[in-house]
Formats: C-alpha cells, structure tokens, sequence
C-alpha cells in the first residue's frame, strides 16, 4: 500500500509540470524526425554500398533504413529520457522532502523502490509513444517486422528502459540540484547515443574504441533493438542474394556483435543487460539505504 501510494505520487508530481512532461514526450519526436530528415539518407547510402552494383528493392531500403532509426531513437530515448523522469527524486532533495520521508516510517528500501518504479512507468509511457510512431512509420515506409518482432522489440524497449532507470537513479543520488540533473541530461543525451553504438555501426569504428564499447551494457541492448527491428529487412536480403550475404550485414551493421572475435548470440545480450539491470538496481538501493543529511 505504501509502496503502490509513492509511486501513485511521484507520477502525479511528474505529470502535473506540463512542462517537463512535454519536453520529455517532444524530445523522441524531434529526434525522430531530426533522424529522417538528416540521418535517413545515410544509412540507405551505407546499405546500397554493402550491395553495390546490385538493384535493391526500394521497400527492403526503406524498411532496412527505418528499422536502424527506430532502434537508435529507442535505444538513446529509453536512456536518456530516465534521467528527465528522475527530477522527482532531485526536487524532493531541493525542497528537503526526502529528509522528511526518510525519518517516516516508510522503510528507505521501499521509498527508493518508489522513486526507481516511478521513473520506470514514465519513461516506459514516453517510450511507448516512440513505438508507435516508428510502427507507423515503418508500416508505410517497409514494415518486415514478425508478430515476434514486435514483442520482442517491446521487451527489448522495457529492459533499456530498467537499465537507463537504475543508472539515473544512482547518478540522480548524487545530485542536489535541478540545474544538476539538466546538465546530466544533456550530458548523456549527446553522448549516450555514441557510446552504445547508436549513431554509428560499433564495426565502423577503430578497434580499440569498439573493443572498449564491448564492455557497455547499453552496447547490448542497442544490438537487441538493431536486431529485431531489422532483422526482417535483412533477412528479405538473404533471399535475394546469400545467408552469407545477410549474415555480414548483421555484423557489419551490428545486429550482430563480436567480442574479441567471438560471437555474442542473442541470448548472451539479454543475459548482460539484464545482469547489469539487476547489479545497478540493487547498487541503487543500498545507496538509498543511508539517510541524507538534513538542511540546517
């Protein structure tokens, strides 16, 4: 009861401010048609050199181009936009409310459990939006997406979103100003999408960068989202032309990833993400464990 009442109320806080609220559901909407104003051609270009002197179906382009885009907004957004939903936990600390909470008698693991839950349903919600448009968007540009795609596309979405949640609970800890978390937030919306392999192929870059980007979770679960959204577009390729074909577009393109020349199948993916999931969540708790200070 006390648990299901704080994070009814961390949720109501958080939509109450339109304006916080609207930033965070434009942010994914922007990006997305940032990305196929400016990034789309790109990743057409980057496929039709893989299978240059060949005629490629326009529909398999679009739905190979839209797929790479639609995992690359989720991937960044589901991180990124965690940070945005943690202000609750930051403007708590500003107004020395969770001084007050934590001399209550609601247990510090359950008021850390709250805040983490909270932050996880709004951005799972912002997320969900983004699916929808990119289904659309895919629906008209080239959808090859299996009704198991579309499931595991949205597993892969929730797990990014637990990830981005248990890390912007710890960093948001720390933190004791709005200013603070506004700065962090920029900081890993900028940068996150580099660091997991999101802008560009991992294999495109210089090995020691890319072997060093292996040791990211997030690297993993951006894999699992390039995977399932264009897996179907990919696989369209291999019946045109090879499995060999189709199976060093996955690596080139990494839906398929190579850690110090082993192949990391899919199930080892979740399995590191979800790893990592568990050790931040629970790294994230026992912090919430020792009281804050209060304001003199």
């Amino acid at each position: 009861m006390k648990l299901r009442a704080l994070i009814a109320r961390n949720c109501k806080i958080y939509f109450k401010d339109k304006g916080l609220f609207f930033s965070s559901l434009i942010s994914p909407l922007i990006l997305f048609f940032l990305f196929v104003a400016f990034l789309g051609d790109v990743y057409r270009d980057s496929l039709t050199t893989v299978f240059e002197g060949f005629e490629l179906e326009k529909r398999v382009v679009e739905g190979f181009a839209g797929g790479w885009l639609m995992s690359s907004l989720l991937a960044v957004c589901a991180v990124s936009i965690a940070f945005t939903s943690n202000m609750v936990m930051v403007q708590d600390k500003v107004t020395d409310r969770l001084s007050d909470f934590n001399v209550s008698p609601v247990p510090r693991s359950t008021l850390a459990l709250g805040y983490f839950l909270s932050t996880a349903i709004v951005t799972m919600l912002v997320c969900s939006v983004a699916l929808v448009v990119g289904y659309v968007y895919l629906a008209c540009a080239g959808w090859y997406l299996s009704i198991a795609d579309v499931f595991l596309t949205i597993a892969d979405t929730l797990l990014l979103v637990l990830f981005g949640t248990a890390l912007s609970s710890i960093v948001c800890r720390f933190l004791k100003s709005q200013g603070g978390i506004t700065a962090v937030e920029a900081t890993v919306s900028a940068a996150y999408g580099f660091l997991c392999g999101a802008y560009m192929p991992i294999q495109s870059l210089a090995a020691p960068i890319a072997n060093t980007l292996l040791f990211l979770p997030g690297t993993y679960g951006t894999a699992l989202l390039h995977e399932h959204f264009m897996g179907g577009a990919i696989d369209m390729l291999g019946k045109t032309f090879s499995d060999q074909a189709a199976a060093e577009c996955r690596k080139g393109f990494d839906c398929t990833l190579e850690f110090f020349g082993n192949t990391v199948s899919e199930w080892v993916c979740f399995l590191v993400i979800g790893i990592a999931v568990v050790l931040l969540t629970a790294a994230y708790v026992l912090l919430c464990m020792k009281p804050l200070k209060r304001k003199k």
